[in-house]
């Protein structure tokens, strides 16, 4: 016997076949005697391994699913296999594991279009319900095959063309609160992504490097992200009031941690007082890339200050300015004798016979 994940599985070798399976107890004791009445089966030849997913239904998967697996990833993926799980369970109900096919899926998919939803959001419940096949077939070993693999992901097009223009930047701080204005600047200024930044510990906080750590980011990378002096003199300001109780750089008035649907009410309030229109609070990120890109940063420094794994996924978030460019075409006038010609001049192409 051996244990997987706290539980205790039998491996029996009999006749050159290995039989391999969960004997689903944490107690050794009746692992034990589960193991012994199977090999007196495999010996009489009464024993007839049946797929688990027979008597397995889709809630436990979602129950062993969120008891195991959820808890080992960052907040924000949990939160969102929470939301994914409620369509999901909706859909797919008491369902045999076993009955659960590819047209099922394919089903689902058409139906949560039916209700809005967009292609990154049923790719996210379909990415929750293919890990939750894959850990059932090769680790649970409930069943074998993952249907879901058999159906195609969604074309996404929800990528964002959206930044702050230097007057929506100053009207927006004008009518935020002085706690919403520190968030509002120190991600314009850092790029981070809106849990990382409601996490943020002073722990992480270098004043003397001007660095901060981002421990656990979306790619599960930490990355360390430079601070300029905007940057910095938040915190340093924030450091003089620091709440001893808490280690979290961003509090709330009552000393927790910002609730992020607070964040988003008070945020829209803002939006709405200066009728900036079609801006989320993630677009603040967004305009820090094109910021960068404007100023002549290149796109591999956006894509390790955001921390992103594929230098592909920065590109959705840089925009160049034709000014931006200029520098770019002006290096080919060094060293070339260029020929200007004027505008009444009549210029004719001969051609060689």
């Amino acid at each position: 016997m051996f244990k997987r994940g706290g539980v205790w599985w039998a491996s029996i070798t009999y006749k050159g076949k290995r039989i391999r399976k969960s004997l689903e107890t944490i107690d050794k004791k009746l692992a034990l005697v589960i193991e012994a009445k199977i090999r007196t089966e495999i010996a009489e030849g009464k024993y007839l391994e049946k797929p688990i997913g027979d008597s397995k239904a889709f809630p436990d998967m979602m129950e062993k699913f969120m008891r195991e697996h959820a808890p080992k990833v960052s907040i924000n993926t949990q939160c969102s296999y929470s939301a994914s799980k409620k369509h999901l369970s909706i859909n797919f109900g008491d369902s045999k594991l076993s009955a659960i096919t590819p047209k099922m899926i394919s089903d689902y998919k058409v139906l949560r279009y039916s209700e809005a939803a967009k292609p990154a959001t049923i790719n996210r419940e379909l990415a929750m319900l293919s890990k939750a096949f894959n850990l059932a077939v090769k680790e649970w070993e409930w069943i074998r095959d993952n249907p879901v693999s058999r159906v195609p992901k969604e074309k996404e097009n929800n990528e964002r063309d959206r930044w702050l223009s230097e007057d929506e930047e100053k009207r927006l701080l004008e009518n935020s609160p002085q706690w919403l204005k520190d968030i509002v600047v120190f991600d314009l200024h850092t790029g981070l992504r809106q849990g990382e930044l409601l996490s943020l510990q002073w722990g992480r906080v270098n004043l003397f490097r001007k660095t901060i750590i981002i421990q656990v980011s979306k790619n599960g990378k930490p990355r360390t992200i430079p601070l300029n002096q905007i940057a910095l003199d938040i915190l340093l300001e924030k450091s003089k009031i620091r709440n001893l109780k808490s280690d979290l750089v961003f509090l709330s008035n009552m000393s927790t941690k910002l609730d992020r649907n607070n964040l988003r009410r008070a945020f829209n309030i803002a939006l709405d007082k200066t009728g900036i229109q079609n801006f989320h609070f993630h677009d603040l990120r967004h305009t820090f890339a094109t910021w960068l890109a404007q100023r002549g940063v290149d796109i591999y420094k956006i894509s390790k200050l955001l921390g992103h794994q594929d230098i592909r996924m920065t590109q959705r978030y840089s925009h160049h300015s034709p000014e931006s460019l200029r520098d770019g075409i002006q290096v080919l006038e060094f060293g070339h004798n260029l020929v200007t010609v004027e505008k009444n001049q009549v210029v004719t192409n001969t051609c060689n016979p």
